[in-house]
């Protein structure tokens, strides 16, 4: 992705010899504070016995992992952009993309997009025709996934890809009927009602839907974008959308959050401003999660936000320009939207962390990887990559035990990576471009073209005799009906019903996943009825499904049933 570049100033503005005097020394003095040697990525020790495990999966699958998106057949679409040259994953049959206008390589012959099959390990490419850098995705209710703007040909555009039974003859499809404006670094978010909102970019101040109600539907105005752009730097980027339950979206951007009414363009609440100077959106990087739903005392849901990471006023042009590179955020903030007077909760992460992917785990914990310590994100404006997954338990009583240290990768993952749940548990971790274009001799961050997977502490050896393994679904063709009683079968070697929490079953929405931030990423605790032993090690849950598509927009999810704190393989249910 491009840092931010302002125009430049005219001669009668530029800087007097003593005001440029003045900031050479600050810039010298601050270089001595927070820039670090290259040879300091960070590495913690695992505060827990059970810290999981790093498997590697492909040394090479061709391609930067950008974007992500896991399908409802468990297959996983990966892209980047086109114009960072050729790839290492040619296309079949000797097919090219020609793009006279493309900056890098007018006639590509390479994949610049692929469908990862983690069952079989193995990658087929795909062929993306337009510009897809810096872009975003949902999907559809039906399972397709709807993937919107990028760059140059490719800011309006609208692609769609839709899985297939013969995955041979799946690829992208471009729509005539595109973006009514140029949408870069913007963000999408389901709605209840089946549509995709999609919302700001980079100098692009309002909202549209897709698909559109009709040819004449016109984008949305929203002040609350402008407001937030910080001049010269943004930090409004890729702003963090969520759904609530009461079909509301909450809002972030930079530091300021909103309860908004998008069928109204009104903004019915802001929230208190985030604690402290960090900024936490693009290109101060943090991530961000909808906390899981599940009904409380009132059987009402409470629906709480949590942001983690980012960076402080001034970094990205102090990396960018500079070459020095600011502390990252040490904190996250909780928000409990639902209050009547919503305040943030802070609390301090084991370490600073820029770029980091927030995954919600089945269990309702939080997984946080990827990033750095310092800088920002754009083209080389990190340094000192942090290893270590961080799970936060947000439910845990003692707030000096909510966050655990884990094992790290041997694998920096900077700029431009991505992560991902799979329907097994485990989390899909790749990419790391932070470079114009693919470089493999870069030193001390190349580019990384390898594919991993983090297998979580519940996943570990210790943990199998609690896994639950689900047999079936009594619901035809697995499909779920809002408010409607699901029994689930399931198999289980050793059933401790008081250990941990029990029994519970989550539904999980699949993340379109870029640049630190996992759009539509939804979990939902069911209303469990019953529990009934059928016999030996066979058992039956009884849920209710959710009750409005607020809750849970129309669409698929993985269903998991969870036995202390170890979840089972998902399958997929369509909620309608």
């Amino acid at each position: 992705m491009a840092p931010f570049s302002p125009k430049k100033e005219s001669k009668n503005r530029s800087c007097s010899p003593f005001t440029s005097m003045v900031i050479s020394m600050l810039v010298f003095f601050l270089s001595s504070l927070v820039k670090l040697s290259y040879s300091e990525d960070l590495s913690l020790a695992p505060t827990s016995l059970m810290a999981g495990r790093w498997e590697l999966l492909q040394p090479s699958i061709g391609v930067s992992a950008m974007h992500m998106q896991l399908l409802p057949n468990n297959k996983v679409v990966i892209f980047d952009r086109t114009d960072f040259g050729p790839s290492n994953l040619s296309l079949p049959d000797g097919h090219c993309r020609r793009d006279p206008t493309d900056r890098a390589v007018k006639v590509d012959c390479t994949a610049h997009s692929l469908l990862y099959d983690p069952e079989s390990n193995s990658v087929r490419p795909l062929t993306v025709q337009t510009n897809t850098w810096c872009s975003s995705g949902a999907l559809r209710p039906d399972g397709t996934l709807v993937q919107t703007g990028g760059y140059g040909d490719g800011e309006r555009r609208v692609r769609t890809f839709t899985p297939c039974a013969d995955s041979d003859g799946c690829d992208w499809t471009e729509l005539l009927q595109g973006l009514s404006v140029r949408r870069w670094y913007a963000s999408n978010v389901l709605l209840p009602n089946g549509r995709v909102i999609i919302l700001g970019g980079r100098n692009t101040f309002t909202y549209e839907f897709f698909p559109k109600s009709s040819a004449e539907e016109k984008p949305v105005y929203m002040n609350f974008l402008k407001e937030t752009r910080d001049p010269k730097e943004e930090n409004n980027l890729y702003p963090f959308l969520h759904l609530l339950p009461d079909g509301n979206l909450f809002v972030f951007a930079n530091k300021r959050s909103i309860l908004f009414d998008y069928s109204k363009n009104q903004i019915l609440k802001e929230f208190p401003v985030i604690p402290g100077v960090d900024k936490r959106n693009y290109p101060s990087t943090g991530s961000s999660v909808l906390l899981p739903l599940r009904l409380d005392g009132s059987n009402q849901f409470t629906a709480e936000v949590m942001i983690c990471g980012g960076s402080p006023p001034g970094a990205f042009n102090a990396s960018n320009r500079h070459r020095v590179f600011f502390g990252a955020s040490t904190t996250c903030g909780r928000l409990r939207v639902t209050d009547p007077k919503p305040r943030w909760l802070m609390e301090q992460m084991p370490a600073p962390r820029v770029m980091g992917d927030m995954i919600l785990l089945p269990t309702g914990d939080v997984l946080i990887v990827n990033g750095a310590t310092n800088g920002t994100a754009g083209w080389e404006d990190a340094t000192n990559a942090i290893k270590n997954p961080i799970l936060y338990q947000p439910n845990e009583a003692n707030p000096a035990e909510r966050f655990i240290v884990l094992n790290p990768s041997d694998v920096p993952r900077m700029y431009h990576s991505a992560a991902t749940l799979l329907a097994d548990g485990r989390i899909l971790v790749g990419g790391s471009n932070p470079h114009v274009k693919y470089n493999f001799t870069a030193f001390p961050y190349p580019t990384d073209l390898s594919l991993e997977a983090f297998h979580p502490p519940y996943l570990s050896a210790q943990n199998a005799i609690f896994r639950p393994s689900i047999l079936s679904v009594e619901s035809l063709d697995q499909a779920v009906t809002y408010g409607q009683r699901l029994a689930i079968n399931f198999v289980l070697t050793m059933y401790r019903p008081n250990y941990r929490g029990g029994i519970s079953v989550a539904l999980i929405a699949p993340a379109f996943t870029t640049h630190s931030y996992g759009m539509n990423q939804r979990l939902l605790f069911l209303e469990v009825v019953n529990v009934v032993h059928l016999s030996m090690l066979a058992y039956k849950v009884t849920v209710v499904a959710p009750p409005t598509p607020a809750v849970a927009p129309p669409g698929f999810y993985m269903l998991s049933v969870i036995h202390a704190r170890v979840p089972s393989q998902s399958l997929w249910v369509r909620v309608h």
